[in-house]
């Protein structure tokens, strides 16, 4: 009778809302995973764009992503939360029909650079919202397991879009999977149900923590230097297959190895988190990842490849949802928009910094090889700052 008491004690963590969430959250990345490792191809093969331009063109959307963060945690802590992720989530696939009339390099970029806008202020409302429908008690647990969602994603992704190309080599498909499946996702969302919120009364003086967590900064730095490498490596890892390591149809299993890692660690790490081992978490998963990054960078072979796929998945899966759980503790319930917005522009400032960099450095400073050693060095810096300054900084301002 006392076991059964104590079952029925236990908050709900899949409840339907939560689900709704992660489900619409998986169609929003897996429309965006299925096209991510074939744009540059698609840019090489049907624009002859080199290798610094193509990161140029791809790093756009990541930098108007980045642009729009801070001001989506804003807007999704001052109105209705719903209707914020509907907006901008009809923004996000309503794009993707843009990529039908790209006759040229200049039109492509730019429609490729104004959809990461919708792009960055739909997966901050999304996972506010995520947080929002998750019972306190579960809250750090559910963090965890709402990153599946991306995780699952970028396993099936990427391996759907490389395979449908190198089958029937036709990119007006591809583009309108990636639409029909964000206007499912858009329908799944509309259908949540959630507490209207009263705007929150804000005194007329603007400042910048309205925008940022002024008080996640070193955290935020983290994100940016861990995301840099990952920006370069799920960038440039189609071409680099083909044109270094000579595998015509890897990628799409290295995408796989590093979803199965995520997917692995974000299970262990969620009871984890749990438990209260935040700061544990992310020291574990920092430290795999930087040494996946060293084997892909050390070891151009087959098992070095494949290998360093699953550390980097095993190792990210630990880090990202340690890191958003610490900004999350680390702002009160009423920003938790900025909160989500700040370790989102984060990763999108390294990710894109890493696009441009990597690019460059593969165009005029030896090759992938160089760009991706100067990825691992990025991520050397990134964990040294943590444990020289980060984790002592979260220990001593953290909220709960």
């Amino acid at each position: 009778m006392i076991g059964h008491e104590n079952r029925t004690e236990q908050p709900v963590l899949w409840n339907s809302n939560y689900v709704k969430v992660w489900i619409a959250n998986f169609m929003l990345f897996f429309a965006f995973y299925l096209l991510a490792p074939l744009l540059p191809l698609y840019l090489r093969d049907t624009f002859s764009a080199g290798k610094a331009m193509i990161g140029l063109v791809l790093s756009g959307y990541t930098l108007t992503a980045l642009c729009v963060r801070p001001f989506s945690g804003f807007v999704v802590d001052s109105f209705s939360r719903k209707k914020v992720l509907m907006i901008c989530y009809f923004c996000f696939a309503l794009f993707f029909a843009g990529y039908f009339i790209t006759g040229s390099l200049v039109l492509f970029a730019a429609i490729r650079t104004l959809h990461g806008a919708p792009f960055g202020a739909t997966t901050v409302a999304s996972s506010t919202m995520a947080v929002d429908v998750l019972h306190p008690e579960r809250r750090s647990e559910g963090i965890g397991y709402y990153g599946l969602s991306n995780n699952i994603a970028m396993a099936i992704g990427p391996s759907m879009g490389l395979y449908i190309y190198h089958t029937i080599h036709n990119f007006e498909l591809l583009f309108t999977l990636s639409l029909v499946i964000a206007f499912a996702g858009l329908a799944i969302d509309s259908t949540i149900h959630c507490r209207e919120r009263q705007p929150i009364r804000r005194d007329s003086k603007v400042s910048l923590d309205r925008f940022i967590l002024l008080k996640g900064w070193s955290e935020g730095l983290c994100i940016a230097a861990f995301a840099f490498s990952f920006g370069v490596i799920s960038t440039y890892i189609a071409i680099y297959s083909q044109e270094v390591l000579h595998i015509t149809s890897g990628s799409g299993t290295f995408f796989m190895l590093l979803a199965v890692g995520l997917i692995l660690s974000r299970l262990v790490g969620s009871r984890s988190l749990r438990e209260g081992k935040i700061v544990q978490n992310a020291s574990a998963g920092m430290l795999m990842s930087m040494c996946g990054y060293l084997v892909f960078t050390a070891v151009p072979n087959l098992y070095g490849y494949y290998a360093a796929a699953l550390m980097i998945g095993l190792g990210n899966g630990h880090m990202y949802p340690a890191m958003q759980t610490m900004f999350i503790n680390l702002a009160p319930h009423e920003r938790r928009g900025t909160a989500n917005s700040t370790i989102l522009t984060s990763w999108d400032l390294g990710v894109g910094i890493g696009i441009i960099g990597g690019g460059s450095v593969a165009e005029h400073l030896g090759g992938y090889s160089s760009a991706f050693w100067l990825a691992f060095a990025v991520n050397v810096l990134g964990v040294l700052f943590y444990f020289a300054y980060a984790r002592r900084s979260f220990l001593r301002n953290r909220l709960r």
